[in-house]
């Protein structure tokens, strides 16, 4: 009796093994109708410049979608290529940025304005499947969504074939199951705010630079934040040694436990201007040590209105836990 209980078990437990795995593969690639926003591309060189200090400075795009020789540019304070390749080994698998230059084969040329805003805006490719959640900027303003797809288009193709991402179970499990297009909370403004007001430094921190996205825990699996905004986010493994890692530090101003909270607006900015002091540190310190004064200015003045949250989060680099 026992024994042919044990067998109908297994025959259940297999049918739901089975059951799953199907349901899996039937909706990881699942597509979503999403109506791509009235997003047009400008030749204007003001816009196009605007695109550029946002993709080489808050926005960090070339941060991610630089590899090799690039990248090695990129630290020297160059303008290299958008040509992609950059692997992150994450639980779900590995997942690789694309090029986004405007080559047709390999780039984004033969991919429509409106199919890269919805990307960025939604999260949705061109193909209707969801994006792994990797960026973040689905709050931009029409002006800066504009300027930035207008300075992808400005920029010489390069042919890079960047294999796709490569999911295992587990990352195909979330994507069937967690991942789905999450649009901006309200409807995008026209354009963004200016001048170094708080304004500007909480569009600034939330809707361009992700600030949030490192210095908040996050869910290793999906994305979501699991602990208080701003104070303090999930530790980063070392590339160059396993052994240490990286804390993003509470931006609060608690008076204890806030890493900025002493500082003046002027250390401030002078902390960017320095760059990368660790080496191997995720922060894009290349990136934000672009940005304009006003701007970090404002990054300072939103920091600092922000309500306090007592974290200790240790040094910014520490061994391994």
């Amino acid at each position: 009796m026992i024994r042919r209980i044990l067998g109908w078990a297994a025959v259940v437990l297999l049918v739901i093994v089975v059951g799953l795995l199907v349901t899996i593969w039937v909706r990881w690639e699942r597509t979503f109708d999403v109506a791509l926003p009235a997003i047009t591309a400008s030749t204007d060189s003001s816009v196009v410049a605007t695109g550029r200090y946002l993709v080489f400075g808050p926005a960090h795009c070339a941060e991610c979608h630089t590899s090799g020789a690039a990248a090695a540019a990129l630290e020297r304070g160059e303008e290299p290529p958008l040509s992609g390749g950059l692997e992150f080994a994450i639980p779900p698998g590995r997942i690789r940025s694309p090029n986004i230059t405007p080559d047709s084969a390999t780039g984004i040329g033969a991919v429509s304005d409106g199919q890269l805003a919805r990307m960025l805006r939604y999260g949705v490719r061109r193909d209707g499947r969801a994006a792994v959640p990797f960026m973040n900027y689905r709050e931009l303003s029409d002006a800066d969504l504009t300027a930035l797809i207008s300075f992808l288009r400005s920029q010489p193709p390069i042919v890079n074939a960047v294999p796709p991402h490569d999911l295992n179970l587990m990352g195909k499990a979330v994507m069937a199951f967690f991942i789905k297009p999450a649009g901006p909370s309200d409807a995008p403004p026209a354009a963004s705010p200016v001048g170094p007001t708080v304004e500007r430094g909480a569009y600034l921190v939330g809707s361009v630079g992700e600030c949030a996205d490192c210095h908040t825990d996050r869910s290793m699996m999906d994305g979501h934040f699991t602990g208080p905004r701003l104070a303090g986010g999930t530790a980063f493994t070392s590339d160059s040694d396993a052994t240490m890692e990286f804390v993003p530090p509470n931006l609060t101003p608690d008076p204890r436990t806030g890493r900025i909270t002493a500082w003046t607006e002027d250390q401030f900015v002078a902390r960017f201007r320095q760059g990368r002091l660790l080496p191997g540190s995720p922060m894009p310190w290349k990136a934000f040590a672009r940005m304009a004064d006003d701007d970090l200015r404002a990054i300072y003045r939103y920091l600092h209105s922000l309500t306090p949250v007592e974290r200790e989060t240790g040094p910014s680099m520490r061994r391994k836990q």
